[in-house]
């Protein structure tokens, strides 16, 4: 019986898991949190003559390298000289060669944002005119691929190596206070400071490339090491590695001289000591987090930092005192099983971490998003409404857990139950049968249906074979697996002799399976740009644009074209609307109506765009169908400024067709 439920808890533990990282594997690269407001040249723009230099100006500070910006001509060559260099405030510049010959130009940056997070991508202008490039304009991260998808794997794994690493060694001090039966717990302590480390180191590796190429091989280049160390990331790094050693001698002290500890007064102060040294070694590696992400950055710095320490410490003394709970639940000895006692204490910090929590991710959240709409109309604000669902589950379950704790027997039963079973040992008492039945269910050893006596027989029957090769040793063997199952089996039925145990075991479990689900989240949003930034750098780049067409074109154009086709419905206006109509890229809007205003649709419409001083077109273009009447076009190219003729084609039905013109000034 004792491994009928273990198979069950690896199996659902292997499934949350799966779930955590198919999460994970879906989230994609981590969001830009530092995002392009304007440049110059402005993307799409045809100038006269070669700039000296290209600039780009972002909505906060970011980190650069020799090769952050790059500018490469048609042929794909580097024609930017020199190093990217701040100009002015979030303005980076870089000079470009003289003389630069007409033709499409691309600009490639790569930056680190001022939260850690790297920043990719490209756009292109021209000179003189456009032509063919050989360059691709993707703006591929380099944290999309091999290198990212670790990095983002080994962040998750070192949120859960410190939760389970704070929260299990304040369990063990604040709630189990029993000198025997805390080995479980203590390998479970153990295995998140093993985690932890080892994460850190790899993210420490990881660094330089996911930063930068985002290549495998430049995992362990030392030079890129080198720099890292240099960043405001690597040294949160270095000094969660020099915490850790002092959370080591932490644990040994804990599981080593205060578990022996025999005085009551002795062990009260060092409790007390081993207190004040383990908030003081949690803050610090909760610090090494809040220094250089989120928290370090944007609004109220000096306020965020201290928050969001108190906000991973209240996580780890609820979730990593949650699991601390289910092995013990599930794998402490039977005689010293947890008691009604720890599991109220444990409720208590639950309840007073949960405060916390909803405390301070009030504040995280009005620091992140800064609106209402951001929680819908941002990543970020999706993931945070799906943290916060997950968590009201979470403590759902939790209530569930509270009323098993209230109902929960004291240990008297239990220890009562684990007497009658020495008894019963101690007097030969346990049936062959009952070993047989137990076995059989169980699958701790092998079922036998002999009683002791058969087996005394068919030992005396093979005498001869084991006095020939090892004399006792099989049978010595096989009383031990014997003796195993039904220590185990005894071990069981002992834990399981409550029933509100029992129950409580199980809603820990489910507690601590949406646990892992949640810190899969938590992981994505920290990746994910934050609301309020994502929606001033759409207000920037809004207001970049418009500014930027305000001064050298006509702003946005709108065209008003009545038709009729000659057949049934055949008649109605069609309206053409160019934004920011400009040189570049634009958007464009067509909208159809009937002459009384209403709108609707018709079997197909497309434009056309030409310059007849110039010979240029017809340039065509096919709009998407968006809703009833309404068609739109994304990425319009208007190569120069002119006085362009926009032709408008509509068709009503199977044979029924017209075409429309207006010249309009763009650019």
């Amino acid at each position: 019986m004792t491994l009928t439920i273990a198979p069950r808890v690896r199996a659902l533990v292997l499934l949350l898991l799966a779930a955590a990282c198919a999460l994970l594997a879906a989230a994609g690269p981590a969001s830009a949190h530092a995002a392009v407001t304007g440049s110059d040249p402005g993307q799409g723009a045809v100038v006269d003559k070669a700039p000296a230099r290209i600039s780009l100006t972002f909505s906060e500070q970011v980190a650069m390298s020799d090769d952050s910006l790059r500018v490469l001509d048609p042929e794909g060559k580097r024609v930017d000289t020199g190093k990217p260099s701040n100009v002015s405030g979030t303005t980076y510049a870089v000079p470009l060669h003289s003389g630069l010959p007409d033709g499409t130009y691309t600009v490639a940056y790569q930056v680190v944002s001022a939260d850690s997070h790297p920043v990719a991508g490209a756009y292109t202008f021209s000179i003189g005119a456009p032509s063919k490039t050989s360059v691709s304009v993707s703006g591929q991260s380099a944290d999309d691929g091999v290198v990212g998808w670790l990095y983002g794997f080994g962040r998750y794994v070192s949120y859960a190596g410190f939760i389970v690493m704070a929260g299990g060694a304040a369990f063990v001090l604040a709630c189990w206070r029993r000198g025997s039966g805390v080995r479980p717990v203590q390998r479970f302590v153990v295995s998140g400071w093993v985690a932890l480390t080892a994460a850190t180191l790899a993210l420490l590796l990881l660094r330089g490339s996911f930063t930068g190429s985002g290549k495998v091989a430049d995992v362990f280049d030392l030079s890129l090491l080198g720099q890292v160390l240099q960043t405001k990331t690597g040294a949160a790094l270095v000094s969660r590695l020099l915490l850790l050693a002092a959370a080591a001698l932490f644990i040994a002290v804990l599981f080593g001289a205060y578990d022996k500890r025999e005085d009551a007064q002795e062990k009260r102060d060092l409790t007390f000591g081993l207190s004040i040294g383990g908030v003081v070694v949690a803050a610090g590696l909760a610090a090494s987090w809040a220094m250089s992400e989120h928290a370090s950055v944007g609004l109220q710095a000096g306020i965020a930092m201290p928050v969001d320490v108190l906000h991973l410490l209240a996580v780890a003394a609820w979730l990593g005192g949650l699991g601390s709970l289910l092995v013990a639940l599930y794998r402490a000895p039977a005689d010293t099983p947890v008691d009604r006692p720890a599991v109220r204490r444990f409720s208590q910090i639950a309840f007073g971490s949960v405060l916390t929590l909803i405390a301070t991710g009030t504040y995280q959240s009005w620091r992140q998003l800064g609106s209402w709409s951001a929680f819908t109309d941002t990543r970020y604000g999706q993931l945070l409404l799906a943290k916060i669902g997950l968590v009201v589950v979470m403590v759902g379950v939790a209530w569930i857990s509270r009323r098993w704790t209230g109902r929960l027997a004291e240990t008297a039963p239990v220890e009562a139950v684990a007497v009658r079973e020495k008894e019963r040992v101690g007097a030969g008492a346990e049936p062959a049968g009952d070993v047989a039945t137990t076995d059989a269910g169980d699958g701790d050893a092998p079922a036998t249906a002999h009683s002791d006596t058969d087996t005394d027989t068919d030992t005396d029957t093979d005498t001869d074979t084991d006095t020939d090769e090892h004399p006792g040793s099989e049978r010595a063997a096989q009383l031990a697996r014997q003796q195993a199952a039904r220590d185990a089996a005894r071990q069981k039925r002992m834990r399981d002799a409550d029933p509100n145990r029992f129950g409580l075991r199980r809603s820990v479990l489910a507690e601590a399976g949406i646990a892992v689900v949640l810190l899969a989240v938590t992981t994505v949003l920290t990746q994910t740009e934050p609301g309020r930034t994502e929606q001033e750098a759409k207000a920037a780049s809004s207001s970049s644009a418009s500014a930027s067409s305000g001064t050298g074109a006509s702003g946005a154009l709108t065209l008003n074209m009545p038709f009729d086709t000659g057949g049934e419905d055949g008649k109605g206006i069609v309206t053409v609307d160019l934004d920011p109509a400009r040189v570049g890229d634009n958007e464009m809007h067509v909208f159809v109506e009937r002459p009384n205003g209403r709108a609707f649709d018709i079997p197909e419409v497309k434009v056309e765009f030409t310059l007849k001083a110039k010979d240029i077109g017809p340039l065509p273009v096919v709009p998407d169908h968006i809703a009833t009447g309404h068609w739109s076009a994304n990425g319009v190219q208007i190569p120069m400024a002119g006085d362009w003729q926009v032709d408008v084609t509509v068709r009503t039905s199977d044979i029924d067709e017209v075409t429309v013109s207006k010249n309009a000034q763009i650019g």
